[in-house]
């Protein structure tokens, strides 16, 4: 789909890393990032499209985090525009090495969307080590995942727009409180894989776009999927795109050893199909049954609204009995 479409398509919801192979590799990234707090600093960042003028976004971020009694920062970088970006590559990577240097930013949301956030990943800039909490969905997902796959601890895929339930549930997550399981559909105790399967399964959560996911593969900046419970969503991609997307995940051997998949909202265009195609929900069964894993599908993630957060590396449990999705202490 065309790049400012998906961009309108992320910020109609609400509406990290900078790292090289030898991030990818190296550092551990500890624990969780502290609790944010009154007096807390986030900073917006668009490391993406950018922002539409006139768009409502920052100040209803600024308006919410004031409400928290947190303070938001935004550089001039996030202002800026370089052909579709908010500005040129090494500008967008330099802004984002700067905040994650700053020790005073507790936070970083990812307030662009649209497309070029996989591009500053090819900067090759080292990062200070330690956790730090990121917020982004759709594009962001690959400098979250990039996050995750460097061993830091603190990207949640979320968003900070929608109704006043969704930011509540993301503001609970940055304060270290509980929330909420997530229901979706069960589709049965190892569906596809007979009657001696697992219904039940637990391990810390990938989330991502899917798309953006399959452009990770081969690079490293893809965590490993082992043990983990897989969580993806997409936007603007017909079943038969979705079908070729999860048919190079089987293929590549990526999905083995996911002990879970949860499925967020995959829409696309009604005309995009023609009679005696796959609907969306039967590729998705279709493609991902045979794996014989705990399948939830329907869950509220990704674009459309409510986008519930999820934190990447959090462990969580996902009954395929009950279609439920609960992290765990």
């Amino acid at each position: 789909m065309r790049r400012r479409q998906l961009l309108r398509l992320s910020l109609g919801t609400a509406s990290a890393l900078v790292a090289g192979p030898s991030l990818a590799r190296g550092s551990a990234g500890g624990g969780w990032p502290a609790p944010l707090a009154p007096g807390s600093r986030i900073a917006a960042l668009a490391p993406g499209t950018w922002l539409e003028s006139g768009d409502d976004g920052l100040a209803v971020l600024r308006r919410r985090c004031a409400e928290q009694g947190w303070i938001l920062q935004t550089p001039r970088e996030l202002f800026g525009r370089w052909r579709w970006f908010s500005g040129s590559d090494a500008v967008r990577a330099e802004a984002l090495r700067r905040a994650w240097a700053d020790s005073a930013v507790q936070a970083l949301f990812y307030v662009g969307a649209g497309w070029g956030s996989a591009r500053l990943l090819e900067q090759g800039l080292a990062l200070p080590p330690g956790p730090r909490w990121t917020v982004g969905f759709s594009d962001c997902s690959a400098l979250l995942l990039a996050q995750r796959a460097a061993g830091s601890l603190g990207a949640i895929h979320g968003w900070f727009g929608g109704d006043g339930p969704q930011w509540r549930r993301l503001a609970a997550l940055l304060r270290g409180e509980a929330v909420a399981p997530l229901q979706g559909r069960g589709h049965g105790a190892g569906y596809g894989a007979g009657p001696q399967a697992a219904a039940v399964a637990e391990g810390p959560l990938v989330v991502s776009n899917l798309t953006i996911a399959t452009s990770l593969i081969g690079t490293p900046w893809l965590p490993s999927l082992q043990g983990c419970v897989l969580v993806l969503e997409d936007t603007g991609e017909a079943p038969y795109r979705i079908d070729r997307l999860l048919t190079q995940w089987r293929s590549s051997g990526l999905l083995r050893g996911v002990r879970g998949i949860g499925l967020g909202r995959f829409d696309w265009a009604r005309d995009d199909i023609l009679p005696g195609d796959f609907a969306m929900e039967e590729i998705l069964l279709e493609r991902l049954a045979p794996l014989g894993v705990p399948l939830v599908s329907g869950l509220a993630v990704g674009h459309g609204r409510p986008n519930l957060a999820l934190p990447l590396g959090r462990r969580c449990r996902l009954d395929a009995a009950a279609g439920t999705l609960t992290l765990l202490d």
